[in-house]
């Protein structure tokens, strides 16, 4: 077990060396989530425009349920994938458990409602804002919802980031699909839990400081947008 002082020398000194197992992990972390937020932005925000603008029996409570999934319990999320990937389960023969790509599709299902409601949210206030103009051009629905999209695009960049940022500090789910297998499925939170089981904190410490940058970069990302935007609005 080593001391703090010691661990957090020994942290510095493998991110300044651009350590190659560190550098390893770190690569495929951020493969796995962006990735992983790809897809959902191709999935949530068609249908984040899609319950912004139609109007049909049924649509509040999947609005509530998008909301709900919002804060879908990882470890959950995990299982579900697992038993669908699994070789007695509906998608077993696809062979993507304990895989990269196995970790990407856990990631999807768990970002893409958050996407899809902050996507369906932004829209759906710029529907409200809009519609008079929409229906006074005559435009049919598909030219709304691109029309919407266009102009929430710096809103949208915001929920990706969002989901980017939860993709990327996801542990429950991609330890189960993902098996934390060292050179093939080893992301950061995975390998910190394991580090830190180990009392090998010097890894462990080095990729909780790159987490803790990536998740600082993505604020201020989102901070940038904002701004952008704003001034935008304002121009």
């Amino acid at each position: 077990m080593q001391d703090m002082s010691e661990a957090l020398g020994l942290a510095i000194a493998l991110i300044a060396s651009g350590d190659a197992d560190l550098r390893e992990i770190v690569a495929l972390s951020l493969y796995v989530s962006l990735s992983a937020t790809l897809f959902s932005c191709l999935i949530g925000i068609p249908a984040g425009a899609l319950l912004a603008v139609m109007r049909f029996p049924g649509r509040g409570a999947l609005v509530t349920l998008v909301n709900a999934l919002m804060g879908l319990p990882p470890v959950v999320v995990g299982l579900i994938v697992y038993l669908a990937l699994s070789r007695s389960g509906p998608l077993g023969f696809l062979g993507l458990l304990y895989t990269p790509s196995a970790m990407i599709v856990a990631q999807t299902v768990l970002i893409a409602p958050i996407v899809t409601a902050l996507s369906r949210q932004t829209l759906e206030d710029l529907h409200t804002e809009y519609d008079e103009t929409f229906r006074s051009l005559c435009l049919t629905r598909l030219q709304v919802m691109g029309a919407l999209i266009r102009d929430g695009r710096f809103a949208l960049v915001t929920a990706a980031l969002a989901g980017f940022g939860r993709a990327v500090a996801e542990v429950g789910a991609v330890m189960i699909v993902g098996g934390n297998i060292d050179h093939l499925t080893r992301v950061m939170t995975t390998a910190i839990a394991l580090e830190t089981s180990k009392g090998e904190l010097a890894l462990a410490l080095s990729l909780g400081i790159v987490l803790m940058a990536i998740a600082l970069g993505i604020n201020a990302l989102v901070q940038s947008v904002r701004s952008g935007a704003a001034r935008g609005s304002y121009a």
